[in-house]
């Protein structure tokens, strides 16, 4: 059941060490979530494959990284001040509060069947204040998106880099919204990462180049090992655009939130925005933020197309898809199927007899010298076969065991995650031989 196979990835993520409840042993925040040892590394790796692959891999896009907050002015400029809100209602019995299109009823509380309040505007951004004094004069708001940070920077790109269009910023940062959740563990959260990419293009090349961009996303979740027919790419109605999108293509992942099992939500979003924001920051800055063409010595606001993904979604995306459980003999082995790149550890070093002083002194020096050029975890915490089973629960590529034999003989035993294939190999080549299979 795909409500049942959720549950075990949420069970797996606390047991093994991925995510936490946030404040957890003060009753839990709501919908706050944090990320253990093995949770970061995947994270850390997701975002690396991304940066990768939109900065460093290609000649037109540069990376930067704006600060949280910003001046008041931005989020007037960008809309978010008249335009970023939700109509919710309140139960008039049980206190909790929803979202007004979200409801069937829009006068019957879907908890407890109590009356609802008329729905009210709540606008999403996180209100704080800047300085000693609470008062208007100091309210400034955590950044609800990314994107506004590379368009108030995007005079000091032209001025510091020079860029030729077309060019993009790439940028992975903290946003916050004060929303109402529906739960689904990570997928939607008051705090959360995005990786946004906002590429400027001449007005004519907008379209040739969003089209461009909704492949390469779509084909880079297909790297991540995600299978694709477990991804879609669904095109927004012209009822569901923006104020400031031209056109709008979501990348969704088929969650298994439910029993229905047809729970396709945003993974990442890809909008034409058209020449709004810089035109926008224009008007309220004073600042003419234009790109000047000096080959036909013409000034124009470019276009922009932004592809807009979520962090958070992406490992829980990558999590549900790696999630596989087999038959071995009497026993079911839990293992996480994690490509090589997204692997949080890439070996276990693991003595099959802890009270025998050598065999752990061998085996902490392989770890030792295996650090230095992979992720490597060093276990003699149980059985061999328990730590084997712990190991495929979260995904480690490869397994090394140092036995009684590997005194003598000077050779180990690596267990392959996937298949379980056992080779001896000797001490002397075992990093070379990790290192071959990594690639």
């Amino acid at each position: 059941m795909a409500q049942n196979l959720m549950d075990k990835i949420v069970s797996l993520c606390k047991r093994r060490g991925f995510i936490f409840q946030g404040s957890e042993i003060y009753g839990g925040l709501s919908n706050t979530w944090d990320y253990g040892p093995y949770g970061v590394e995947l994270k850390n790796n997701l975002k690396k494959a991304w940066w990768r692959s939109n900065v460093y891999e290609r000649d037109d896009i540069l990376g930067m990284d704006a600060a949280i907050l910003m001046h008041p002015k931005v989020w007037e400029a960008s809309g978010h001040v008249e335009n970023f809100f939700d109509l919710k209602s309140d139960c008039k019995s049980c206190k909790k509060r929803f979202k007004t299109e979200a409801l069937k009823d829009k006068n019957k509380c879907p908890e407890c069947g109590g009356e609802l309040t008329d729905s009210r505007p709540f606008n999403l951004m996180f209100k704080t204040y800047q300085g000693p004094i609470e008062d208007a004069s100091s309210a400034i708001y955590m950044r609800p998106e990314t994107a506004q940070g590379m368009f108030v920077n995007f005079l000091n790109i032209l001025d510091s880099r020079h860029p030729k269009l077309p060019f993009g910023l790439a940028q992975i940062g903290k946003s916050f919204r004060n929303e109402i959740t529906p739960g689904n563990f990570t997928f939607r959260t008051r705090e959360f990462e995005q990786m946004e990419i906002e590429y400027f293009c001449r007005p004519e090349e907008a379209d040739k180049f969003y089209d461009s961009w909704v492949e390469e996303r779509f084909n880079w979740y297909l790297k991540l090992g995600l299978k694709k027919e477990n991804l879609r790419k669904r095109q927004h109605s012209k009822e569901e655009l923006a104020h400031y999108a031209k056109a709008c293509t979501d990348i969704e992942y088929r969650f298994p939130f439910s029993t229905s099992g047809d729970d396709w939500s945003e993974l990442e979003g890809i909008a034409n925005r058209q020449d709004f924001d810089l035109k926008q920051h224009s008007k309220i800055s004073g600042k003419e933020l234009m790109y000047f063409d000096d080959q036909k010595k013409e000034k124009f606001y470019p276009y922009i197309i932004e592809p807009s993904g979520g962090v958070d979604r992406s490992v829980l995306a990558v999590l549900a898809d790696a999630y596989h459980e087999e038959k071995v003999r009497e026993d079911t082995r839990v293992v996480l199927k994690l490509n090589k790149e997204m692997a949080p550890t890439k070996v276990a070093v693991l003595p099959l007899l802890r009270n025998r002083p050598e065999i752990v002194e061998l085996a902490r020096r392989i770890s030792k010298e295996l650090k230095k050029s992979m992720v490597t975890v060093y276990d003699d915490t149980g059985a061999i076969g328990k730590l084997y089973r712990r190991q495929d629960e979260v995904g480690t590529l490869y397994c090394v065991t140092v036995d009684v034999q590997s005194l003598e003989d000077k050779q180990v035993t690596v267990r392959e995650r996937d298949s379980m294939r056992q080779e001896r190999i000797s001490v002397d080549s075992l990093g070379e031989y990790l290192i071959n299979r990594l690639k």
